[in-house]
């Protein structure tokens, strides 16, 4: 039987990124992509999936929202937390919600499949190596912001970042109160400071230099 899964992040490229990553296992299924904590609620209430990847910070019901309802429901479903910075009430009230898995956001890719098989096979992941690199990886995302301070204007790091999101040019026009003229006069000088040519190779970079 393969492992199903629930992925949970409110980050578009986030999430498609995690689904293309896990869908290339063969023994995993990922039977839902949820934006928000509700939709993540609904599909474990659905699915029963034997692990939910969960990001610790989303609209509305949040990651810790999420464990609560799940913990008052007696919900069987093992759960992978993810988070892109540490705070240690917020992680010592995950593990007491009965969190199995923790991993930095920075690290999901190269380390998600051993933490799922991990898991699942009903031990614990909170191991030290991803300990003891969150500060350097939060070191690393605070010097790759200072980089894209240097080459983008505040502006068009705003506008990079409602892109990333998957917002079109009319949205980011009607969320920054300006044109949408001026929002293509935006993205074509960030794709030329950049080395650019699309929109998704924009979202990738939005997520390398740890804009979201």
């Amino acid at each position: 039987m393969p492992i199903s899964l629930v992925l949970a992040d409110d980050h578009p490229v986030v999430l498609a990124g995690l689904e293309t990553i896990l869908k290339a296992e063969k023994d995993f299924k990922v039977c839902a992509c949820c934006l928000d904590g509700e939709q993540a609620l609904q599909a474990v209430r659905k699915y029963q999936p034997d692990i939910l990847v969960l990001d610790l910070r989303m609209p509305g019901k949040d990651g810790l929202t999420v464990l609560r309802e799940m913990r008052k429901e007696k919900l069987a479903t093992k759960v992978v937390l993810l988070t892109a910075e540490l705070n240690d009430e917020d992680l010592t009230e995950a593990v007491r919600l009965g969190v199995r898995g923790l991993l930095l956001k920075a690290l999901a890719a190269k380390l998600m499949v051993q933490c799922i098989r991990q898991v699942h096979a009903g031990e614990l992941w909170l191991e030290k190596h991803s300990m003891s690199l969150a500060l350097e990886k939060l070191l690393q995302g605070q010097a790759s912001k200072l980089e894209v301070a240097q080459v983008l204007t505040p502006r068009e790091i705003e506008i990079v970042k409602l892109v990333a999101l998957g917002l079109r040019n009319s949205e980011v026009a009607k969320r920054l109160f300006i044109s949408e003229g001026t929002v293509k006069m935006h993205l074509h000088n960030i794709y030329n400071k950049l080395n650019l040519v699309s929109r998704i190779q924009l979202a990738l970079y939005a997520q390398q230099k740890g804009l979201l």
